[in-house]
C-alpha cells in the first residue's frame, strides 16, 4: 500500500489567502475590479471572475466609483497614484511581508542609497517594488547578479541596500549574499523572504528526500510553486508540478511506498482535495480496499492546510524569530513516527511556557486546544484577543493552529489554562521595539483622550501620544481621533515602566516631506493637481497638492468680480488646479483655478460687436462715470460725456447702483479686454435751428467758460481704476463746456 504525506504549510499563503477573503467581501456587495489576476491560479480567477470580479491591467480600464483590488503582490506608486486619479476607491491587499519591502527601497531610496532586488524582473512583486523607489536594479540569481557588477562597477562603491522578491529560495539569496559580501564595501542586505515560503521549502525538501515521489501543486506562472517543483526535482526524479488534478499522472505513482505532497501559496483547498481524493481512488483503494478509511483520513489532512500556512506568515517584519525557528524545526505531524508521539503526549508543561496547538472546540466562554499532551488546554474567550470589538468565533475556527502562553497548570485535573492575548501582547513588545530600533511606522486604534492627548491601541500595547504630537493645530479637540486607525512612530519605550510614547505627527511630517519632494522633483508650469484647501485669507486660498502648499489669488479663483474666496472654495474641498508659476529656492508655488474654457470675455466677443446695443446692469458710480455688467464677468466703462444727451456734474444725477438700462458699445479693446459704452448715443436730440445756436454762441462768448472732459473715442478705452476708484492714465485733455 502506498502512504500519502502532505506537507504541513501546504497551499494559500497569509498574503494570498487574505487577498481572496478580500475579493470575496467585495464581491457581496456588487462587481468589483482586480489590479491584474489575484493569483497565479487560473482556476481560482475564473471562479472569482464568475462572481463578478474583473481583471484589468491597466489604471486607465478604472473609473470614477470604481472598486480596486490592490492584488497581494502591490502595485507600483505610479500606479496606485493613477487609480486615485481616476477617482476609483483602492482596497490594498498587499501582502504585509511585500509591503514591508516597499517601505525598505522606499527609505533608501530618500537617503540616496541604490537598491537592488533579488528575483525575476518580470514578476509583477518585483515590478511593484521597482516602482517605489528610483533607479532599482534587479538580478534574478547569481549568474546575473555577477554580470550586473561587472557592467556596473560604480555599484560596488555607492551605498546599496539589498532585497529579496518575498518568494525566491534560501540558496539563491545565499549564493548572491556571497557576492555581494565580497564586491560591495557598503550593503545592507535585508532577508525578506517570506517566512511561510521558507517552512514551505524546508518541508518540501525533506519529503523530496524521503519520499519516492513528490507531487508538487500550483499554477505554472506561480513563482513560489515553480521554485517548491525545481527543490524537489532535484531530490526525487519522480517529481510532478502539475495544476489540477486532472493533470495527475497516476501511473507514474503506482507501486511507490511513500508519496509526498506539496503545494504553492497560489494552490486554493478545493484543488489540493481534488487532487488528493484522485490519488486516493485510483491508488490505495485499488491496491488495498481494507485502506479507504486511511485514504479518506489523507484528503481530511488537506482541510486545515491553509490555515497552518496562514499561521505561519502572519508573524510579518521578523515579530517573533523564535516562534518562527519552532515551527520550522518541528516535524509534520505526519512524518511523526508512533514513539515521538508518545513521548510529546507525556511531556510536563509549565507556567510561563509557549505552546501551540489545534482548535477543537469553541464555546461562549473558552476555546479547547489540543496540544498534544496529557493536559486538556484551554484559552477563555476573555485571554483570546486584545480586540473587544472581534468575537472569537470570528477570529478563529475549529481546525486552526494557535500559539499561546501557559498561565495555569493543574496537573491533578491535566488541565492548562492559556493565553494568547498575553503571547500577542508578547510579540508586539518585539514589533514595537524593533519600530523603534528601525524607525518604522506602526499602526494602531486611538482607543480615548487621555490628559495632555490621547492613547493608541498597537496590538493590545497601550501607547501614549502627547497633543503635540497628535499632528492636530492647536486648541483642536482630539476627541475627534478616538476611534480612528492611526499610524505613528514609536519614540520612547521603557518596557519595565509598560511605558511606549509615540508621534503621529511625525509620520505626517515625514510623508508631507516625501510628497513635497515628488511634487518639486516633476513641477512644471501647466502642470494640474487635485488638491485640498487647507486655508483661506483675504488674497487668496492655500491649496496642498501633496505635500506642499501652494497659492491660489483671488483673482484666479473666479472670471467673475469676488471679494472674498470663500465666496468660491471652502476649507477642505478638493479642487483641481494648475500651475502658474514657481520659485523653488523659496520654496512658493502660483496656482490658478479658473478654467480658459470658462473665460467670460471669450464669450463676450463671440456674441457681441461694436454697434450693438445691449442691456447693462450699473455696478459702480465714479467721479469721471459708470461701470457697468454687460454679462456676469465682463463690465464696461460709460463715460459721464456718453451718460445724458445734456451736461451733468455728476454719474449719480441720472444713475443708481443697480439701474438696468440700454447701452451702446462704441469700442472694444481686445488687448486690454475694455469695452466703452454709451446711453446718450440711444437719446441724441434734433440739431438746433441755426438762429438757437447763433443766440447760444453770443451767450457763452459774453459769459466765463466752463470746461469739461472730452474724450475722444479712441482714447475712451484707456484707463485704470484703484481700488479707492482713483483713475490713472490717459486721461483727456478738457475743452468748453459748450463743444459738441
Amino acid at each position: 500500500m502506498s502512504e500519502i504525506i502532505v506537507a504541513k504549510s501546504a497551499g494559500f499563503c497569509f498574503g494570498v489567502s487574505r487577498s481572496v477573503r478580500m475579493a470575496e467581501a467585495m464581491l457581496e456587495s456588487g462587481p468589483a475590479l482586480s489590479y491584474g489576476p489575484l493569483i497565479h491560479n487560473a482556476d481560482v480567477v475564473t471562479r472569482l471572475a464568475s462572481r463578478g470580479l474583473r481583471v484589468i491591467a491597466s489604471p486607465d480600464e478604472a473609473g470614477p466609483g470604481d472598486r480596486v483590488l490592490i492584488r497581494s503582490h502591490g502595485v507600483s506608486l505610479a500606479e496606485e497614484e493613477a487609480l486615485r486619479s481616476r477617482g476609483a476607491e483602492i482596497a490594498d491587499a498587499t501582502c504585509p511581508n511585500v509591503a514591508r519591502i516597499h517601505r525598505l527601497v522606499r527609505e533608501a531610496s530618500a537617503a540616496g542609497r541604490g537598491v537592488l532586488v533579488i528575483g525575476r524582473a518580470d514578476h509583477p512583486e518585483v515590478r511593484a517594488i521597482c516602482g517605489r523607489c528610483d533607479g532599482a536594479r534587479v538580478a534574478a540569481d547569481a549568474q546575473e547578479l555577477e554580470i550586473l557588477l561587472n557592467s556596473e562597477p560604480d555599484l560596488r562603491e555607492k551605498p546599496l541596500t539589498v532585497v529579496v522578491q518575498t518568494t525566491q529560495t534560501e540558496e539563491n539569496l545565499r549564493r548572491c549574499e556571497f557576492l555581494i559580501k565580497k564586491w560591495c564595501t557598503n550593503a545592507e542586505i535585508f532577508d525578506t523572504i517570506c517566512s511561510a515560503t521558507s517552512t514551505r521549502q524546508t518541508e518540501a525538501i525533506k519529503l523530496a528526500s524521503e519520499c519516492g515521489a513528490m507531487v508538487v501543486i500550483g499554477g505554472r506562472d506561480s513563482a513560489n510553486s515553480l521554485h517548491l517543483a525545481e527543490l524537489c526535482a532535484e531530490r526525487c526524479a519522480n517529481t510532478q508540478f502539475i495544476d489540477s488534478a486532472s493533470a495527475l499522472d497516476i501511473e507514474a505513482l503506482r507501486g511507490v511506498d511513500k508519496i509526498g505532497v506539496t503545494a504553492g501559496a497560489s494552490a486554493p483547498e478545493w484543488i489540493i482535495k481534488e487532487v488528493l481524493g484522485k490519488m486516493s481512488d485510483e491508488i490505495l483503494i485499488q491496491e488495498n480496499p481494507a485502506e479507504e478509511t486511511a485514504a479518506e483520513t489523507a484528503v481530511e489532512a488537506a482541510e486545515p492546510v491553509t490555515e497552518a500556512a496562514e499561521e505561519t506568515a502572519a508573524c510579518v517584519e521578523e515579530a517573533a524569530p523564535a516562534a518562527e525557528e519552532a515551527a520550522t524545526a518541528e516535524k509534520p505531524a505526519a512524518e511523526k513516527s508512533f514513539d515521538e508521539m508518545l513521548e510529546d503526549s507525556l511531556k510536563t508543561i509549565y507556567n510561563g511556557d509557549r505552546v501551540s496547538g489545534t482548535v477543537v472546540a469553541i464555546t461562549p466562554t473558552e476555546v479547547s486546544v489540543d496540544l498534544g499532551t496529557k493536559y486538556s488546554a484551554f484559552i477563555p474567550t476573555g485571554e483570546f484577543t486584545n480586540d473587544g470589538a472581534i468575537a472569537v468565533d470570528e477570529a478563529v475556527k475549529v481546525g486552526d493552529q494557535v500559539e499561546a502562553i501557559v498561565v495555569r497548570v493543574n496537573d491533578v485535573e491535566g488541565t492548562a489554562q492559556l493565553s494568547k492575548k498575553r503571547l500577542d501582547a508578547a510579540k508586539t513588545w518585539q514589533v514595537i521595539e524593533q519600530a523603534q530600533a528601525d524607525g518604522a511606522i506602526v499602526e494602531g486604534l486611538v482607543t480615548e483622550e487621555n490628559k495632555g492627548g490621547v492613547v493608541v491601541n498597537v496590538n493590545g500595547v497601550r501607547v501614549f501620544v502627547p497633543a503635540s504630537q497628535s499632528g492636530l493645530p492647536k486648541d483642536t479637540p482630539m476627541t475627534q481621533l478616538v476611534k480612528t486607525t492611526v499610524r505613528l512612530k514609536i519614540t520612547e519605550v521603557n518596557r519595565g515602566r509598560r511605558r511606549v510614547v509615540g508621534s503621529i505627527r511625525a509620520v505626517q511630517q515625514k510623508e508631507r516631506r516625501e510628497k513635497a519632494e515628488a511634487v518639486w522633483s516633476e513641477i512644471e508650469v501647466g502642470k494640474t493637481y487635485h488638491g485640498t484647501v487647507k486655508s483661506l485669507t483675504s488674497y487668496g486660498a492655500f491649496v496642498d497638492i501633496g505635500g506642499i502648499d501652494g497659492m491660489v489669488h483671488v483673482s484666479e479663483l473666479s472670471w467673475n468680480r469676488i471679494k472674498n474666496p470663500a465666496e468660491v472654495v471652502s476649507v477642505g474641498d478638493e479642487i483641481d488646479v494648475y500651475v502658474i508659476g514657481f520659485d523653488r529656492e523659496k520654496r512658493r508655488i502660483s496656482l490658478g483655478y479658473k478654467k480658459a474654457e470658462d473665460n467670460p470675455w471669450a464669450k463676450f466677443t463671440s456674441t457681441c460687436s461694436v454697434g450693438d446695443v445691449v442691456k447693462v446692469t450699473i455696478v459702480k458710480l465714479m467721479p469721471f462715470g459708470a461701470f457697468a455688467e454687460v454679462m456676469p464677468g465682463v463690465d464696461g466703462l460709460i463715460h459721464i460725456s456718453q451718460i445724458a444727451n445734456r451736461r451733468i456734474g455728476k454719474p449719480d444725477e441720472v444713475l443708481n447702483v443697480g439701474d438696468i438700462v440700454d447701452a451702446k458699445i462704441t469700442a472694444i479693446d481686445n488687448e486690454k479686454q475694455k469695452i466703452s459704452l454709451s446711453i446718450r448715443a440711444l437719446s441724441e436730440p434734433e440739431p438746433a435751428p441755426r438762429r438757437e445756436r447763433r443766440e447760444r454762441t453770443e451767450r457763452t462768448e459774453r459769459a466765463p467758460r466752463e470746461r469739461r472732459p472730452v474724450v475722444p473715442e479712441e482714447d475712451a478705452l484707456v484707463y485704470e481704476v484703484s481700488e479707492t476708484g482713483e483713475a490713472k492714465g490717459n486721461i483727456p485733455d478738457f475743452v468748453d463746456d459748450d463743444a459738441e
